[in-house]
């Protein structure tokens, strides 16, 4: 019996680090997805979205843990996001926003959800679903 490889993904972790720096900026996006609240996931039907500018997010880790804030910036290069209100200071005094990684926030509210974001739902939502007796492939 022959083993099945799974789409030239390698186990070694430099090959997985190696993977994720040279990634080139549009594959990046999916990098940058963090879970919604349990509100969001019922009213959705979906566990985990990209992070977009104008969501409002929860930080969960780190010294910021429990800070909410609005999505300033999405960085797709270092794969960061930075909130509202979330800055530390330099040497010289000026307040600087700090990077923080999307596993890391919970997404509280959606910002603008227009047809990209809304096919982007539908289409995770079908995906963990079974098809019904009156679709095609379901019931008898």
């Amino acid at each position: 019996m022959k083993a099945v490889a799974s789409r030239g993904v390698s186990k070694q972790p430099r090959k997985q680090r190696l993977a994720v720096y040279g990634a080139p900026l549009h594959a990046r996006h999916r990098f940058l997805s963090a879970p919604l609240s349990e509100e969001l996931q019922k009213e959705r039907g979906v566990k985990r979205l990209p992070v977009r500018r104008d969501d409002v997010v929860r930080i969960l880790r780190g010294d910021w843990a429990g800070h909410e804030g609005k999505v300033i910036r999405v960085d797709l290069k270092r794969a960061r996001i930075y909130v509202e209100g979330v800055t530390i200071k330099r040497a010289d005094g000026t307040p600087v926003p700090y990077p923080i990684h999307p596993s890391k926030v919970v997404i509280v509210k959606l910002g603008k959800v227009d047809r990209v974001r809304e096919r982007i739902i539908e289409r995770r939502k079908a995906v963990g679903r079974e098809p019904g007796p009156e679709e095609p492939g379901g019931g008898e």
